[in-house]
């Protein structure tokens, strides 16, 4: 049915035709666009597609995110395990990979292409709660723009999902952007800042000796 708000919701829509399946094998993701989800129900649609990694936004609606390219997804590799490694040597911290979705305060599930919670915080949680989206905003976000500002990974599209972090807890954020050799930095409050051809980005407290070697992340 439709709601009072009009609405679409999981449960209101009409089976659709079995998808076309492409050379991969797998039958490509179609939504309405009025479809809207609560978190539960958007956890039931990934694990459905668990070769899909979409987001939901806080007003329910689906964002299709695609793979990316092979340049941008070698960037993100560098970046999870400048991460992995830095918290291995310092401890009290989880990295999670562009693969992970967490359900933030708003009701929203992003998933940053890398990520850093708190040890404590991760522990607090239930085992259901790990097992799912985990309820909760990292304390450091990291979001590598592709080389053009169209889709889901553009900047425009990008800084909008910083300040949603941003509003939601995050301590830190760091946005690159390879194609203009830029950083942005959003702190927990104020504006975010940019810096030009940087070589070294380094995060401050909490994060104790945070570092990351700009050049390399472009040459990855």
């Amino acid at each position: 049915m439709i709601h009072e708000a009009g609405v679409m919701t999981l449960s209101s829509i009409p089976a659709a035709p079995e998808a076309t399946t492409g050379a991969d094998g797998l039958a490509p993701l179609r939504f309405p666009p009025q479809l809207r989800l609560t978190p539960e129900q958007f956890a039931l649609v990934c694990a459905e597609n668990r070769e899909a990694v979409p987001e939901l936004a806080a007003d329910g609606s689906l964002i299709v995110i695609t793979p990316t390219g092979s340049e941008t997804a070698a960037s993100n590799t560098r970046l999870e395990m400048r991460l992995l490694l830095w918290a291995d040597q310092h401890g009290g911290w989880k990295v999670f990979g562009s693969s992970s979705g967490f359900r933030l305060p708003d009701g929203s599930v992003p998933s940053p292409a890398a990520s850093l919670v708190a040890l404590h915080r991760w522990q607090a949680l239930s085992a259901e709660q790990r097992r799912g989206f985990a309820p909760l905003c990292p304390d450091l976000v990291l979001e590598l723009a592709s080389p053009s500002d169209e889709g889901v990974r553009g900047i425009t599209a990008l800084r909008r999902k910083m300040d949603i972090y941003q509003r939601n807890g995050a301590r830190l954020g760091w946005l690159l952007l390879p194609e203009q050799r830029a950083v942005e930095v959003w702190s927990a409050d104020g504006e975010p800042q940019r810096f030009n051809n940087l070589q070294l980005l380094e995060a401050g407290a909490p994060f104790q000796d945070l570092q990351l070697l700009i050049e390399e992340i472009w040459a990855a």
